[in-house]
């Protein structure tokens, strides 16, 4: 699961990126900025829902503060 979260990050801040420089570039004339930040927040979203079902379904277990 590690792995998993891991390898969700990637498309994640790819974009984040992207909007970034979709900022930078267009200057406000497209949406494409606005569009990528709206993916960022479908894949967060995901993230946390698998997340949240593999704790369910007992994939992954809470370790506490040591």
């Amino acid at each position: 699961m590690r792995y998993i979260v891991a390898v969700a990050f990637v498309p994640i801040l790819g974009s984040l990126v992207l909007a970034l420089v979709f900022l930078m570039k267009d200057k406000g004339t497209t949406n494409r900025m606005v569009t990528m930040l709206a993916v960022r927040v479908g894949l967060s979203i995901t993230l946390f829902l698998m997340i949240l079902g593999a704790y369910k379904l007992g994939w992954i277990s809470p370790t506490g503060i040591s």
